[in-house]
């Protein structure tokens, strides 16, 4: 019998997007994808972002744009404070057949909460490291991570081929507060920025948001609070786009998440009102 009938046939290939915290002034991304090519140069590399200051900020970061890569995608998310402790590796894989591979610390759970759960594995580590790298303990990113998801989206292995099963509610969640109303009143959390252009993004749904049935250009009363105290209070517009108000002028908005943001025209509102983001930021936007 020849060596062809040995070897497990190779899948097709999926793209493979990675999400760190490492920033781009140093070689860690570069080394990720050099772990990645070195599985397979025939590899789809793609960067969703390296500057995620936080579990919570990736977390959202990956629930913003995951569901707009195809079936089959390998997400490698990489912020891991506790690398190297006995906190698990773990690949996810949603209902909606897309893979994540990353440590098993919150990171990974606002996808699994929105997408379901269709499995969750332990990475075995005997057979899915990156020869030669068992005395490094502080980059799993590269050693681990990045290796593992390459070899899935290169079709090297199979989901099963990860590791031993996980109990699906074993994965470890982070605290999200979601939208509610009250009478003509939303509230919700601010989760990330809009960064570029210091929009401030909420998780209050359009679907919250249209049984008010808000006219555009009613004006919408804003408060923003950061652990429960008052940091901004204003009125604002509802409109379509920025340029329906004056430059310098706020408007409450409808994002590309379709979730309910707020911005100046032109002028960053999370600057001028000292706004940031994050699960102790929040927001409350009524009818006035």
């Amino acid at each position: 019998m020849g060596l062809a009938f040995l070897a497990a046939p190779a899948q097709s290939r999926a793209p493979l997007v990675l999400l760190t915290d490492f920033g781009t002034q140093d070689g860690a991304v570069s080394a990720m994808k050099g772990v990645a090519y070195g599985v397979s140069q025939d590899l789809l590399v793609s960067d969703l972002s390296h500057d995620n200051p936080s579990i919570f900020a990736g977390a959202y970061r990956l629930y913003q744009t995951e569901q707009f890569w195809p079936k089959g995608t390998v997400f490698v998310a990489v912020v891991d404070p506790g690398v190297g402790t006995p906190r698990l590796s773990v690949v996810l894989k949603t209902r909606t057949d897309h893979y994540f591979v990353g440590p098993d610390n919150g990171l990974l759970s606002l996808v699994a909460e929105r997408d379901g759960i269709e499995g969750l594995r332990r990475i075995d580590e005997r057979i899915n490291r990156r020869p030669g790298s068992e005395q490094s303990h502080t980059f799993h990113g590269r050693d681990v991570f990045a290796y593992t998801g390459a070899r899935l989206a290169a079709g090297v292995i199979r989901f099963e081929q990860v590791g031993p099963s996980l109990p699906p509610q074993s994965l470890i969640s982070i605290p999200y507060r979601k939208a509610q109303r009250k009478a003509n009143t939303l509230s919700g959390i601010i989760p990330v920025l809009d960064v570029q252009f210091g929009n401030v993004w909420t998780n209050i749904p359009k679907a919250l948001f249209d049984p008010l049935q808000v006219p555009l250009g009613a004006p919408l009363h804003v408060r923003i609070y950061h652990r429960g105290q008052l940091v901004d209070d204003g009125v604002a517009p509802y409109e379509r786009t920025f340029g329906d108000v004056a430059v310098g002028k706020p408007l409450v908005y409808v994002n590309s998440l379709l979730n309910l943001a707020v911005a100046l025209n032109q002028g960053s509102y999370a600057a001028a009102h000292k706004i940031d983001s994050g699960p102790d930021w929040t927001i409350e936007i009524g009818k006035e």
